[in-house]
């Protein structure tokens, strides 16, 4: 008997860990707000497995099947059976907190309750709840389809067993995962990335280099995929702001003190590829 995961949100993150979850037999139910919100989250995974398909690294009748075991809802209810519960919306602690704790009185006892969140420290999720120890970091990538890293976050109660279950869920839709052992705002990646994009806009900001140079800098000089510029604009300016906001309110750490620039730009609208323009035009 297959297992049944549950994901809130069916945005770009919670659609495509409901993609891969498909995929690798588990029974999805996507949960969002409204029926456009879960249109525009199953359009967006039976496009993406097409583009599989037609690149020949999915067999069209693997992807029908995997399409067959994701049902969409309104209805927060339909969690009730799940085995695991993602949930991916918006990265603003009180609207995961109210999920959670609404959670707490929907799914099973033994339930896995696991949060995308990229900067927000679990423990203060998971406080929301009855069962702290069931609460656990489960942060994807994005596109979720091609990132292979999963970084799996204890909170300070966060017991082994609901850690290995996290694990051997992640890995088991194709994941490698890392394990962070202490709850500290932002992780690792997060803050690795996030204090990159915060220096290299201080940069650019005060007139050291252009944008482009930055990015060239960190290409050819470390061997990155894509400069930290290009990565704002990538992931959205206002996204990487909020996740420095968030790590700068726990940390104090200056170095994640975004410049005014980014405050502008997101004040302007220019967040990145998704608005036309960010660091750069499109």
């Amino acid at each position: 008997m297959a297992k049944k995961l549950a994901v809130i949100g069916a945005g770009l993150m919670g659609s495509g860990i409901a993609q891969v979850s498909a995929q690798a037999g588990w029974d999805v139910v996507l949960r969002d707000v409204t029926d456009e919100a879960l249109a525009r989250g199953r359009n967006g995974i039976e496009a993406s497995y097409k583009k599989f398909v037609e690149k020949g690294k999915l067999e069209a009748d693997a992807a029908e099947a995997a399409l067959g075991r994701i049902t969409t809802t309104t209805d927060l209810d339909a969690v009730a059976d799940a085995d695991v519960v993602v949930e991916a919306v918006f990265e603003k602690l009180e609207v995961k907190q109210e999920i959670f704790r609404a959670l707490d009185g929907l799914v099973k006892d033994d339930a896995v309750l696991a949060s995308n969140t990229s900067a927000i420290p679990i423990t203060k999720i998971a406080a929301a709840t009855q069962r702290p120890e069931n609460v656990v970091g489960a942060h994807f990538f994005s596109p979720v389809p091609m990132m292979k890293l999963c970084e799996l976050v204890r909170g300070l109660k966060t017991s082994d067993k609901t850690l290995e279950a996290a694990k051997e869920f992640a890995e088991g839709v194709g994941k490698t995962c890392i394990v962070v052992n202490r709850d500290v705002a932002g992780f690792v990646t997060t803050r690795l990335i996030t204090a990159l994009v915060v220096e290299a806009a201080k940069l650019h900001e005060s007139g050291v280099a252009s944008a482009e140079d930055i990015d060239v800098a960190c290409k050819l000089g470390f061997g990155h995929a894509m400069g930290p510029l290009a990565t704002a604009d990538l992931t959205g300016v206002d996204i990487l702001l909020h996740a420095a906001n968030n790590i700068y309110t726990e940390s104090q750490d200056e170095k994640f003190a975004a410049p005014e620039l980014m405050r502008r730009m997101v004040d302007a609208g220019d967040l990145g590829r998704k608005s036309g323009e960010g660091f750069y035009r499109y």
